[in-house]
């Protein structure tokens, strides 16, 4: 009758176990419902705020009529399990959403791209305000080259006040860089060339001269 030893307290042991089991599988259970419905609620928040910005900035800079606003749409997929979302930008005219995609012009898809790419900062990169603009003049005709240059001055001034915000523009259109000086939004620019050994140098150039 070995194996009946203490079986009073072995058995009171075990049930110890599967109760202690129980509860916290409840509380992880419940704990990843509150992450679920808190990731949730700050997704949607964070969400509101980034299309009120784009909302704002679009109405600030876009120089046509034909489209009132863009956002950002989130469509979820999925359980809560294996929840994802399908993010795509929809522009809004009347009152009416439509897709952007396949739908807009190359000058009003760099704009919307620069004024996203705001927004997001805004939201989620505060102590960072640094944004770079590599040759965003390509592929694009010089009437929304010049809503472009027109664009990114009220963006500026939208900003200037802002400490830690800072625009980097890289390129090599000309026109393009003259109509950002015309606005007094900046007085110097980086000029990189070669030397004859092949050699970068990089001066500073004052707008006018």
């Amino acid at each position: 009758m070995k194996e009946f030893k203490d079986i009073d307290q072995k058995y009171t042991d075990q049930l110890v176990k599967v109760k202690m089991s129980d509860v916290a599988n409840n509380d992880l259970e419940l704990y990843a419902k509150a992450l679920d419905n808190a990731i949730m609620k700050y997704h949607g928040l964070k969400m509101e705020e980034v299309n009120t910005t784009m909302r704002h900035l679009w109405n600030r800079t876009y120089q046509g009529t034909d489209i009132d606003g863009i956002k950002i749409r989130s469509d979820v997929e999925g359980g809560a399990s294996k929840r994802s979302y399908n993010y795509r930008v929809v522009m809004t005219k009347d009152q009416v959403e439509m897709d952007m995609r396949g739908r807009c012009s190359a000058g009003q898809k760099m704009l919307a791209s620069i004024i996203i790419r705001l927004a997001l900062s805004d939201s989620f990169g505060q102590n960072c305000g640094i944004l770079a603009l590599d040759e965003p003049t390509n592929a694009l005709d010089r009437e929304n080259i010049d809503a472009l240059a027109a664009s990114l001055v009220d963006i500026i001034e939208e900003r200037k006040n802002q400490s830690n915000f800072q625009l980097i523009i890289i390129t090599h259109d000309e026109t393009f860089l003259a109509k950002l000086g015309q606005n007094n939004v900046m007085q110097h620019y980086w000029r990189v060339t070669r030397d004859a050994r092949q050699k970068s140098i990089i001066e500073r150039q004052n707008f006018g001269v």
